[in-house]
């Protein structure tokens, strides 16, 4: 009944309601610790209970706008405000930096130029997705837990001690110096994988909420330390200049969008790695260092990385369900034929569009007031509301799930280690699962 339901809207009724999406995905991404996954899980919430309200198609090509919106804009709190999300936290650093030279806005359209660029390559290559991931899928599948573990051993391996040199400091000394920064990095990823393997398998999160049965983690990984550092050492941003161009070359900006690209896709395609991952991925092999080439990747492989792994559900016969939304979504709607696979194309081509003009006011409005606003302030009422969200949606259990989880958000930033680190939550509990040795320490947790 939804599906003739949700045959009766026109295509272009449906392109327009995704358009609606990409404004309001735009607009929840200017709010810092709130993921647009947070939203989606609500509006499946609300479908499920009102299914002639939101037909199955019509909530697809609203999600459809949702990610693509909020992928894009996204930056923007990651740039003025410090807080990143799960695929922003790589970026943060290059970011802060031109932040703190009151190049922020440079910084920010930099992202967005490499996820504009990007989405177009995306939807270009649409057309081609069914021929290169289906051969895929069926040669690597039963790769995927060694796949999983290179990728942890690379994100743990690829650490570098940045510490300075001490003159006349004895060997021992500068040993236990550079250890001390690696061993952050490595008790960031094993406590925040203990958290998500504990949420994994006996969460406390309600089960009316377990659309959300992350989300005070993510809050209290990625959101409330950066906000924290803020309101600990948080000093008034500098003026912010508008740039006449970016410094880009054409060859820099392709090259970017590329490695960003090959990124996204790699991360849409095998489960659990995240678009900051595919990006630091495609970063080392390409051997990018300069810093805007490496904001345009990040940019390129966050949209490609959220909205692709979208796509995939809607390529017919594949229905390959990775990232978040695809998983929530095919609890309500699996999309059938190429009709639905070309508007949602459409959707996210429009979207973008739409939402990549949304950054650009925004960017320009907060580069002229971002100096004048006292970032203590913003960060604790930007704190209170991710807090009062965890509570809104996990319920007390949520709250505490994300003030337990910001200590360990905490290390990086006050100890040393990459952010990235943190997204052990996903990294490693499934991984654990894909090699068999998950119900072994479910066991020895007491989790069983």
């Amino acid at each position: 009944m939804g599906h003739n339901a949700a045959r009766s809207m026109s295509d272009p009724a449906l392109i327009a309601l995704s358009l609606c999406g990409a404004l309001a995905g735009a607009g929840l991404g200017l709010l810092p610790g709130l993921h647009v996954y947070n939203v989606a899980g609500a509006l499946l919430l609300f479908a499920a209970a009102s299914p002639d309200a939101l037909p199955p198609e019509a909530l697809g090509m609203l999600m459809i706008g949702l990610v693509v919106g909020w992928a894009m804009t996204s930056a923007l709190p990651t740039v003025f405000l410090f807080a990143p999300d799960d695929a922003g936290a790589g970026a943060i650093l290059p970011a802060t930096r031109a932040l703190l030279l009151g190049r922020g806005a440079e910084a920010s359209l930099l992202i967005g130029a490499g996820s504009l660029a990007a989405l177009v390559a995306l939807v270009a290559l649409a057309p081609l997705l069914d021929g290169l991931f289906r051969p895929l899928r069926a040669i690597l599948q039963e790769h995927t837990p060694w796949m999983l573990c290179a990728v942890i051993a690379f994100l743990l391996l690829g650490e570098w001690p940045r510490v300075e040199a001490t003159p006349g400091a004895s060997p021992a000394r500068r040993l236990a110096r550079a250890w001390a920064y690696l061993g952050a990095g490595l008790l960031t990823f094993v406590l925040s994988g203990l958290i998500g393997f504990a949420l994994m398998t006996r969460s406390p999160i309600p089960a009316e909420a377990a659309f959300q049965n992350l989300m005070p983690a993510f809050v209290g990984l990625f959101a409330l330390p950066g906000l924290i550092q803020i309101a600990t050492f948080g000093r008034r941003i500098p003026a912010q200049q508008w740039p006449t161009g970016l410094p880009i070359t054409p060859a820099l900006w392709a090259r970017a969008t590329l490695t960003g690209l090959a990124g996204g896709l790699f991360a849409a395609f095998v489960p659990v790695i995240s678009g900051g991952i595919g990006g630091l991925l495609a970063g080392h092999a390409s051997a990018e260092r300069d810093e805007r080439a490496f904001l345009i990747s990040q940019g390129a492989s966050k949209i490609v990385y959220y909205v692709g792994s979208l796509l995939l559900l809607f390529i017919p016969g594949l229905s390959l369900t990775r990232g978040g939304m695809a998983w929530m979504l095919s609890s309500l709607y699996i999309p059938h034929g190429w009709r639905a696979f070309a508007l949602s194309v459409a959707a996210a081509a429009l979207g973008g569009a739409l939402s990549f003009w949304v950054l650009l006011l925004c960017a320009r409005a907060l580069s002229r007031i971002a100096h004048t606003v006292n970032p203590i302030a913003v960060a604790a009422l930007a704190a209170a509301l991710s807090l009062a969200m965890v509570a809104a949606f996990t319920g007390p259990a949520g709250l505490l799930v994300a003030l337990a989880a910001t200590p360990v958000g905490l290390i990086p930033v006050f100890v040393g280690g990459r952010r990235l680190n943190t997204l052990g939550v996903v990294l490693l509990p499934i991984t654990l699962n894909a090699v068999g040795l998950g119900p072994w320490l479910a066991r020895l947790l007491g989790l069983a």
